[in-house]
């Protein structure tokens, strides 16, 4: 996807590419981009036309190819964007498919175009507390609400830890990836510097890819974004107990919300993470807001 072809089409001054997060596209309403500075409202209301042209550039003209991908309602395209769709759902029928499955979305009515910034180096204030005095990596969570940086963080962090820094030697990654967004894999190639010792499992449920690339890659590390499921659980129980490292990601806006979720409620007294990493949106996204330990003691900052 280029802002070349974005700017012809929707005629107008775009803001500033670096600093855009989202493009909102629905049918009958003024265009909206998401920056890191707030919401900027276009002049040009969107059309069928509209959608239709700009599906056509994200699928190279051969949406069929990715039936796949739009029947869980998104496109990971070309440079690792990430193109969430709704319309209306088409079920399967009996004898078709998984009955009450959806089979594909047609009647499109919406877009919501998440571009993807590597921002490298931004993890790097974080990697001190995150290795012991082996060198080994500590099983590690990162919090923070929608928006503040978590799977870019994440993304950061296994690059780096894959290829080796200050604190302990390179380490092989594995990462399961259920929707595309760390890797970012376009036609099984990732779009995103993950770093030489990764290997990605795309577009795989995590409960089941978590236990496939442990048994086939045998990583020193096992990344998954957004858990919460109580099959995420079992799965992570598993992986800890083989000796395995984990790095994920969960919603919220402190550490005591994981309190409040029955699921990451027993991942928390199971000590299944050794350090939490809370994140926030202000001044910038993925600012620490702290680091503690598997007591929930504040370990940033302190000499």
């Amino acid at each position: 996807m280029g802002i070349e072809e974005l700017r012809e089409i929707f005629k107008e001054p775009l803001p500033a590419w670096e600093r855009v997060q989202e493009i909102r596209v629905r049918i009958g309403y003024p265009i909206l981009f998401r920056t890191e500075d707030g919401e900027l409202e276009m002049k040009t209301c969107a059309d069928r036309r509209l959608l239709r042209e700009l599906l056509g550039i994200f699928s190279k003209h051969s949406l069929y190819a990715f039936e796949d991908e739009v029947r869980q309602g998104f496109l990971t395209i070309e440079g690792g964007h990430r193109v969430g769709l709704v319309g209306k759902a088409v079920l399967y029928e009996a004898g078709e498919g998984p009955l009450g499955a959806i089979k594909t979305i047609r009647d499109i009515s919406a877009l919501n175009i998440r571009l993807s910034h590597e921002k490298k180096g931004c993890a790097d204030a974080i990697l001190p507390y995150l290795y012991n005095g082996n060198g080994e990596v500590e099983s590690t969570l990162l919090i923070s609400p929608p928006g503040a940086g978590k799977t870019t963080m994440l993304r950061d962090l296994i690059r780096r830890i894959s290829n080796g820094t200050a604190y302990g030697r390179g380490i092989g990654v594995s990462v399961v990836d259920e929707r595309s967004e760390l890797g970012a894999c376009f036609q099984g190639v990732p779009q995103c510097d993950l770093g030489r010792r990764t290997d990605i499992l795309d577009a795989c449920p995590k409960a089941v890819g978590m236990l496939m690339v442990l048994r086939s890659m045998a990583p020193g590390v096992l990344a998954v974004d957004e858990i919460g499921t109580a099959a995420d659980l079992e799965a992570m129980r598993y992986v800890a107990n083989c000796g395995c490292a984990l790095l994920a990601t969960v919603h919220g806006t402190a550490i005591g919300d994981l309190e409040k979720k029955p699921v990451l409620a027993e991942m928390v007294r199971d000590r299944m993470f050794s350090r939490y990493v809370v994140l926030k949106k202000t001044p910038h996204p993925g600012t620490i807001a702290g680091i503690f330990d598997a007591d929930r003691r504040e370990v940033y900052g302190l000499s």
